[in-house]
């Protein structure tokens, strides 16, 4: 019986879930999983996850003391629940899962050292060992060097928003455990500033991860590379070979359904054969090489800036949550009030550039793929669109 694309993938490769779903991972069976703020609101407007919600605020509260705002509240319970989703998605992948610090700290180092130190202290708390935990941090310079010390603690992390060849680099020597690419955010902005339709090995996404895992291959980095943010299977396909790839929902039911011969693409062998420029970056290379590429430029503060936005979305949904769990208010999904966030410029869609969440989010919401969520698509559950994707297949 011949093999799905899933099956061949995942014996050249590891498959991670990019869902905070756990009825997704559990189809899916992936060896990693890692979740967002996107992710989270996703899963916690979905009724089977309502109770980890409630108690995780009404904990907050309780710890917060009497005078904490709602607001106060909701951001401290943020973080609960992101350990909260983790905790119960390491009872079902075997490896690891990914939870990440707050994008609004990207550019202080301390501050998010300290946050990487509290993360880890919650999981700890429930007994689970910092090696099966990733602190996800955003590819600044700062974010780098916060990584280097929580890394050298023995705190594992994955940098995200990761654009550019200077902040691959940069990790690798730093000693941080994994980077995640993000494959498709490069090809949208390729495709908005020249117009052109990019395919297969002519992906700039896949041309970006390609460099980056030949140049840790051929120097010997340990560094891991993660592909992630992906637009098709076809991307995948181009990547398959790389030391890991983070995959939606329905791009993974993609791959169960489809039946053809994968070709290993990217290969250690082979990176060691190849001629590559040695570089050596410091802060002021670093910068340097950012300021010239508009691409890693944009796409980094445009990730921080969506990153920042979905966690004061979900802020402000938990804190609606908590006080209608104060009053005894019924509590529903509040799906008029994400949609109102997220359509900045209220033209009753929502595009991609407006969300900047988790693109498995938008993908999911995104039924009829036509590039914006309308008010219908939101309406049938942000939770609820995952949901039907995780079943796919099954």
């Amino acid at each position: 019986m011949a093999k799905n694309l899933l099956e061949q993938l995942r014996e050249m490769t590891i498959v991670v879930a990019d869902t905070g779903d756990i009825q997704a991972i559990e189809q899916f069976t992936p060896r990693d999983a890692t979740t967002n703020p996107s992710l989270i609101t996703a899963a916690s407007q979905m009724p089977q996850y309502q109770e980890i919600v409630d108690e995780t605020l009404l904990q907050a509260k309780q710890d917060a003391g009497a005078n904490a705002t709602n607001e106060q509240i909701a951001s401290l319970a943020f973080d609960r629940l992101a350990v909260s989703f983790g905790k119960k998605i390491l009872q079902i992948v075997p490896n690891r899962v990914s939870t990440e610090v707050d994008a609004r700290l990207s550019y202080d180092t301390e501050a998010t050292i300290a946050k990487g130190r509290e993360l880890i202290a919650q999981y700890e708390a429930f007994g689970i060992s910092r090696e099966r935990v990733l602190i996800k941090i955003a590819s600044t310079w700062e974010g780098i060097k916060a990584a280097q010390v929580l890394e050298q603690e023995g705190i594992h992390c994955n940098l995200t928003l990761l654009f550019g060849l200077h902040q691959a680099i940069a990790c690798a020597e730093a000693g941080i455990t994994l980077i995640s690419p993000f494959v498709g955010r490069i090809l949208d902005w390729h495709k908005k500033s020249t117009g052109k339709e990019y395919v297969g090995a002519e992906d700039p996404g896949v041309q970006s991860v390609t460099t980056i895992y030949n140049y840790y291959k051929k120097f010997g980095y340990k560094t891991e590379v993660m592909g992630a943010s992906f637009r098709n299977i076809t991307e995948i396909e181009e990547l398959a070979g790389c030391d890991l790839l983070t995959i939606s929902p329905q791009l993974l039911a993609e791959l169960v359904s489809t039946e053809k011969e994968l070709t290993r693409k990217l290969d250690p062998a082979k990176a060691a054969s190849l001629e590559i420029e040695k570089l050596w970056i410091d802060k002021a290379t670093f910068e340097k090489m950012h300021a010239a590429d508009p691409m890693a430029s944009d796409k980094l503060d445009e990730g921080i800036k969506g990153f920042t936005k979905a966690l004061e979305a979900l802020e402000k949904l938990l804190s609606t949550r908590l006080a209608r769990l104060e009053t005894g208010a019924k509590i529903g999904h509040s799906t008029e009030e994400i949609f109102q966030i997220y359509d900045l410029d209220g033209d009753g869609f929502i595009t991609r550039e407006e969300w900047l969440g988790s693109d498995a989010v938008f993908a999911a919401l995104d039924k009829d793929g036509d590039g914006k969520i309308s008010p219908t698509e939101m309406g049938e559950g942000l939770g609820g669109v995952l949901e039907l994707a995780s079943k796919a297949n099954s």
